[in-house]
C-alpha cells in the first residue's frame, strides 16, 4: 500500500506537469474571451483535477499505513503544503475562470513537491510530542491558510509580471528580476540534491548536539560546514570548510547553501541564453491579463487565508502548546515565525483597507508575505534548532 501511495504522488506530478503545458497553451491562444476558454485550458484544468485526485489517494493511503495524518515530517508537510495549493487554485478558478493562474500556481505546486521529495519519506512512529489529535487539526489548518495565501501571491506576480517597466535603473524591475532568481534557487536545491542523490554521495559525521550528547549526521551533500565538534569518519570526501555553532543546524544550511549556489548558477545560465531578465522574458505571456481582476482575487485570497492561517498558526498551535508543553508561548524559531507572518498580514490589511495600497502596492505586500512563509518553510525549518526541529 506504501508503494501504491508514492505511485499516485508520482502521477499527480506528471499531471501538473502536463496541466501546466495545457494551460500555457490556451493563453497563447488568439481569439478566446474571458467568457469563453480555450479547448486547452478546460483540457488544463480536467487533468489538474485528476492529478489533485491521485494525491488526494496519496495522502490518505499514506495515511491508512501510517496509523496517524501523514504531516509529521517535511516530506508529509511540505507535500500536502503542495496539495492545498492546486486545491484552493481550483476553487480560485472555478469563480473567476482565468487559466493564466494556473500557469503559475502549478509550477510553484510542482516546485514544492519536488522540493519535498528530497527529504526522507519513510513513514515511522510518532514521537510522543506528535501523538495527539491536534497534530491534523493545527498542522492541516496552516497549510490550508498558507495555501490560499499563496494564491495572493500569485496574483500578485501575475500583477507585476505584467505592470512592471523593465528599464535601466527600474528598481521594481530590479526586486522583481530577485524574486524570480529567489525561484530559481529553489530549482537549484532539487538539482543539486538530485545530483549528488543519484551518485550516491554520502559523508558521516559523528559531533555533540544541543543537548551535549554524541550524535551521528550523515550528509547527502558535500560538507561545506560541518556540526559542531564535529568528526568526518568517511574517507575520501572533502573535509568540511567551517564549523557550526550548536544552535545551527549544519547539515541544513549546508544544503541552504549548496541551493544558492547550484541555483546561482542555473539563473546565470537562463540569463545568457535569454540575454535579458528573466522576468522580462516572461512578460509577454501576461500581456492579455487584467490587472484589476488580479487585484481583486491576490485582495480577497488574503481575506480567507489570513483567518484560516490565524486560526491554525497561533489559536490551534497556542492550544497544543499549553498540552505538550504546559506553556501557551515560549519564542521558538518557529513560533516566532508564525507571529510575524500574521502581523504581516494584518499589517497588509490595514494599509489596504486603510491607506489604499491596491495595485502595485498591494502585489508587492502579496509577494513579500509569501517570501515569509517560504523562510519559515525552508530557512526557519532548515537551520534554526528548535522544539521543532523533530520536523
Amino acid at each position: 500500500m506504501a508503494e501504491w501511495s508514492s505511485n499516485l504522488l508520482y502521477i499527480a506530478f506528471i499531471m501538473y506537469l502536463v496541466a501546466t503545458l495545457f494551460l500555457g497553451g490556451s493563453i497563447r491562444q488568439k481569439n478566446t474571451t474571458e467568457t469563453n476558454q480555450s479547448k486547452w485550458g478546460r483540457i488544463g484544468i480536467v487533468i489538474t483535477i485528476i492529478g489533485f485526485a491521485a494525491q488526494l489517494g496519496f495522502f490518505f493511503l499514506r495515511w491508512a499505513v501510517a496509523g496517524h495524518a501523514p504531516v509529521s515530517n517535511l516530506f508529509e508537510y511540505t507535500t500536502f503544503f503542495g496539495m492545498t495549493l492546486v486545491g484552493s487554485f481550483i476553487i480560485i478558478y472555478f469563480i473567476y475562470k482565468k487559466t493564466i493562474l494556473g500557469v503559475v500556481a502549478l509550477p510553484i505546486a510542482l516546485l514544492i513537491i519536488a522540493y519535498a521529495s528530497m527529504f526522507p519519506r519513510d513513514i515511522s512512529p510518532l514521537i510522543p510530542a506528535l501523538q495527539s489529535d491536534w497534530l491534523k487539526i493545527h498542522v492541516t489548518t496552516v497549510a490550508a491558510g498558507e495555501s490560499i495565501l499563496a494564491i495572493s501571491f500569485v496574483a500578485g506576480l501575475i500583477y507585476l509580471l505584467k505592470s512592471v517597466e523593465h528599464t535601466k535603473g527600474n528598481r521594481q524591475s530590479f526586486w522583481l528580476e530577485t524574486v524570480m532568481y529567489g525561484i530559481v534557487v529553489v530549482i537549484g536545491f532539487i538539482a543539486a540534491s538530485t545530483g549528488f542523490t543519484l551518485s550516491n554521495y554520502e559523508a558521516t559525521f559523528n559531533y555533540v548536539n544541543q543537548q551535549g550528547q554524541e550524535a551521528v549526521s550523515e550528509y547527502t551533500l558535500p560538507p561545506l560546514v560541518g556540526p559542531n565538534e564535529g568528526k568526518l569518519v568517511t574517507d575520501n570526501v572533502m573535509e568540511p570548510l567551517a564549523e557550526m555553532p550548536k544552535l545551527i543546524n549544519a547539515k541544513k544550511l549546508n544544503t541552504v547553501i549548496w541551493s544558492l549556489i547550484t541555483g546561482t548558477v542555473i539563473y546565470l545560465l537562463l540569463r545568457l541564453i535569454f540575454r535579458k531578465r528573466i522576468a522580462a522574458k516572461i512578460q509577454p505571456a501576461v500581456r492579455n491579463v487584467n490587472l484589476d481582476l488580479m487585484d481583486e482575487i491576490g485582495y480577497r485570497s488574503v481575506l480567507i487565508g489570513f483567518p484560516v492561517f490565524t486560526l491554525g498558526g497561533l489559536i490551534f498551535a497556542m492550544i497544543w502548546a499549553q498540552i505538550a508543553w504546559t506553556r501557551f508561548w515560549g519564542w521558538d524559531p518557529k513560533e516566532v515565525w508564525a507571529l510575524i507572518t500574521f502581523l504581516f498580514y494584518a499589517v497588509f490589511l490595514h494599509l489596504r483597507l486603510s491607506k489604499g495600497w491596491h495595485g502595485e502596492k498591494s502585489a508587492w505586500l502579496a509577494v513579500i508575505g509569501f517570501a515569509i512563509i517560504m523562510f519559515n518553510l525552508v530557512a526557519v525549518n532548515l537551520i534554526i534548532a528548535g522544539l521543532h526541529s523533530y520536523a
